[in-house]
């Protein structure tokens, strides 16, 4: 019999809208960092873009004229000198966020009985915000009870989804029956703002759109989520912001987040009271489910946790084939760990955010 101590991510499903762009915004930043006074700024970001580990991103706006359910033309939205305000990205959320949650939720394929279960539906997201919110387009998209409790996550950044799963973990401890819906969702190319900044351009160049839907529950099926841990990095609560302004969300992402990660991350293993990993040692964790929050940041975890080469491979091919999309990406990551994971191994999962937090899990294979 399960324990009512257990509590399982069953199954993930993803979705991302119909247009790459990363190759388009590389071109418009190359344009954009030319007229900087410092003839550098192009062939510094040239070459770190090479390097970004990225192939793909995919954005609700379109670098070209056509038609498809997610049309907003980029050249339109984002046009120079007259970058759109909070209100009019507002208005694009509203509107975009609802169709690629559906389609996230179409490919979970909810069942008929297991859409009379859920009881509780958890959203995060930190790219946008209305009310009556996405939680009721979810509940209205199934068909759900309408007493299902909901709870938003909003605006905690790319480790979200982590206190998401912990949030589940929670509720279906104390309610074994509970079977619980979470969405995690963001828009992030809807807050691009125009700057000749190369430490803001090449944050730009890091981000994209995306959505993770999954089920959580006490059936002993898919992964077992065993402990959380959050560990603030002392010193560098300045180092991610994520504000609301007049023209859009202002995202702050130093360069230095990688060295900070990094140095936190020895200086975790060498206390035995924090360690991430708790009563295991690195050769019982053979699934690591990192947040690509990008390349350099996945080269810090893994020479900070000393990881062999190929440790973070599922991390790295999503961030080859998505890019950073905040709070949804770790669950990417997770729904490549579950298509091989063997029943018995062990995982950690870690997301990194303001603060600057890591926002850690441990879990088995069911």
């Amino acid at each position: 019999m399960n324990s009512v101590n257990e509590a399982y991510l069953n199954r993930i499903a993803t979705a991302v809208p119909d247009h790459d762009v990363h190759s388009a915004f590389v071109d418009f930043a190359e344009k954009l960092l030319a007229e900087s006074p410092d003839a550098r700024m192009r062939s510094l970001f040239n070459r770190m873009s090479s390097r970004s580990g990225i192939e793909h991103r995919y954005s609700i706006l379109t670098p070209n004229i056509a038609t498809s359910e997610f049309f907003v033309n980029a050249h339109e939205f984002y046009i120079r000198g007259s970058f759109p305000d909070t209100s009019k990205r507002m208005e694009i959320f509203e509107r975009f966020a609802p169709i690629l949650a559906q389609r996230a939720l179409d490919r979970l394929q909810v069942t008929p009985s297991e859409r009379r279960s859920i009881t509780h539906v958890l959203v995060t997201t930190c790219t946008g915000l209305y009310a009556p919110g996405l939680d009721f387009d979810i509940v209205d998209h199934l068909g759900l009870c309408p007493s299902v409790e909901r709870t938003m996550i909003g605006f905690m950044g790319c480790y979200a989804a982590i206190n998401g799963l912990k949030a589940a973990r929670h509720i279906i401890r104390s309610e074994p029956s509970a079977r619980v819906l979470m969405v995690n969702l963001e828009l992030c190319t809807l807050h691009l703002q125009e700057t000749q900044d190369l430490e803001q351009v090449l944050s730009f160049l890091l981000f994209a759109d995306g959505c993770a839907a999954s089920i959580l529950s006490a059936e002993p099926v898919g992964l077992a989520m065993d402990s959380f841990r959050a560990v603030q990095i002392p010193d560098t609560r300045d180092l991610i912001t994520w504000k609301i302004r007049g023209l859009g969300f202002d995202m702050f992402l130093s360069g230095q987040v990688p060295v900070a990660i990094g140095k936190g991350l020895e200086a975790i293993g060498r206390s035995s009271d924090q360690a991430i990993i708790g009563p295991f040692t690195l050769d019982d964790i053979t699934l690591w489910g990192v947040h690509p929050g990008g390349r350099t940041i996945l080269d810090a975890v893994e020479r900070g946790l000393a990881l062999p080469p190929d440790a973070l491979s599922a991390s790295r091919s999503v961030l080859e084939r998505y890019g950073n999309m905040s709070s949804a990406t770790v669950m990417f990551v997770l729904d490549e760990l579950m298509r091989h994971a063997q029943p018995g191994e062990r995982g950690c999962a870690m997301s990194f955010g303001p603060g600057l937090t890591a926002e850690t899990m441990l879990f088995h294979a069911a």
